[in-house]
């Protein structure tokens, strides 16, 4: 072979090499430490149960958009599955009879283009300490990138900068590695998690979920309110001005279909003029935002949302449903990379009773004086999270909408009458 053919070859030799090596070298391993210690945290009345253990996988994968494009995405996706949301939330066992949920691939949980968008939620309570695995399966369309990933808790006051997912100061996962984070739940709230590497790039590619930590005022007893007995509480308040009976996620973001083509057939990456035109809610554009249907559930059914892979990777949806007298709460977060987004709820006023996972009190004080407010908008940039609550006493039954107030935001792309919108069902 001559000098300059062997020269030719020699990086893709060194491409298999490594490829070869990182594969034959991969362990994917899991921390999680029994409660050992004898104090009940949680304030359950149990002292063994406060160590929650839950995986995630970061790789690649596709999303479909509301006019039925698939964009090549970034993602987490639960690790070690099938999963359900019940298993992500109380890190149990992967239970075979959850197969074809709607959190991971059944026969390929958590691994090779298992991303989800958004990323799997997470819903803990106040006092449990998490033990949060990410493993890195690799990209599989992009087997050139060796990106590692990272989980960046935002918002969380986390005192060991080892476990705060930015690259410069933590540890980032190399593929076909692990890492587990612990996060000790001392303050409720809402809060958000994403990948910290490249973060505008992961982030516009979709490395993001929503992360809830209940009150420990769960636990106590209902407390009444203009006499209705509430037992769920968006955060501790002593008084139940915060209580619910119904509650739900509106993620918001959007993508640029320009940047996920390029990244997906290896071109220079347009960070400067990235435009996002499929504004979301929950990963979905109306009307997939009201759209329930799950494999498990509707088998065959052929307005399932599968990406070009034939996996369910949206498996949140956006439809907000309550009989008319709850109180809705509404965990409104938005890690957007281009764009503030205001948020309308033209015939059911919002009350806005927390902000930067604080509730609206003097200091964030539950001690402290009302600050909650009335509004029907509320404005977020990316990194911000508000905790509204949609009182639907004296509410018709009937069908109402939540949407972005700018109307290039209601569209899917050139398809109109789409976007960030959804429906608000009073029975």
């Amino acid at each position: 072979m001559s000098c300059k053919r062997f020269l030719t070859v020699l990086p893709l030799i060194a491409l298999l090499l490594l490829v070869g090596v990182g594969s034959s070298q991969a362990v994917y391993r899991q921390q999680c430490p029994p409660d050992t210690d004898g104090v009940d945290t949680d304030g359950d009345g149990i002292v063994d149960n406060d160590n929650i253990c839950v995986q995630i996988g970061g790789g690649d994968g596709y999303a479909v958009m509301g006019d039925g494009r698939h964009l090549y995405t970034f993602g987490f996706s639960a690790f070690g599955g099938p999963y359900t949301p019940d298993d992500v939330v109380n890190g149990t066992a992967p239970d075979p009879a959850d197969a074809g949920n709607m959190w991971s691939d059944a026969t390929n949980p958590g691994l090779v283009l298992g991303a989800n968008f958004p990323a799997p939620t997470m819903h803990f309570k106040q006092g449990q300490k998490v033990f949060l695995t990410l493993h890195n399966v690799g990209m599989l369309i992009r087997p050139d990138l060796f990106d590692p990933h990272t989980v960046h808790y935002h918002g969380f006051p986390n005192v060991a900068a080892i476990f705060d997912g930015l690259p410069d100061s933590a540890v980032s996962i190399n593929m076909g590695s692990s890492m587990t984070y612990f996060y000790n739940l001392v303050e409720p709230g809402t809060y958000m998690y994403h990948c910290h590497v490249e973060a505008t790039e992961h982030m516009q590619m979709g490395m993001l979920g929503n992360f809830y930590v209940d009150p420990i005022q769960d636990n106590g007893s209902p407390i009444t309110v203009n006499g209705k007995p509430y037992s769920k509480f968006a955060y501790n308040d002593i008084n139940g001005a915060t209580g619910y009976d119904v509650m739900m996620p509106l993620q918001i973001h959007s993508f640029d279909p320009v940047f996920h083509t390029e990244d997906e057939t290896v071109q220079p990456l347009s960070f400067s003029t990235m435009r996002d035109v499929y504004p979301m809610f929950n990963g979905r554009g109306y009307p997939d935002t009201v759209n329930e249907l799950t494999p498990t559930a509707n088998p065959g059914d052929i307005d399932l949302i599968l990406n070009k892979e034939g996996n369910f990777a949206q498996g949140m949806p956006a439809l907000i449903k309550a009989t008319a007298g709850d109180r809705v709460l509404l965990r409104v977060t938005s890690l957007s990379t281009t764009e503030h987004f205001t948020v309308i709820s033209p015939s059911i006023p919002m009350k806005v009773v927390g902000n930067g996972a604080q509730i609206m009190r003097t200091n964030g004080d539950p001690t402290g004086t009302d600050l909650f407010y009335m509004t029907n908008s509320i404005r977020l940039g990316g990194g911000e999270a508000t905790d509204v609550i949609l009182d639907t006493t004296g509410v018709a039954p009937g069908t109402y909408f939540v949407y972005s107030r700018n109307l290039e935001q209601l569209s899917n792309n050139q398809e109109d009458f789409g976007g960030m919108m959804t429906e608000i069902i009073i029975q």
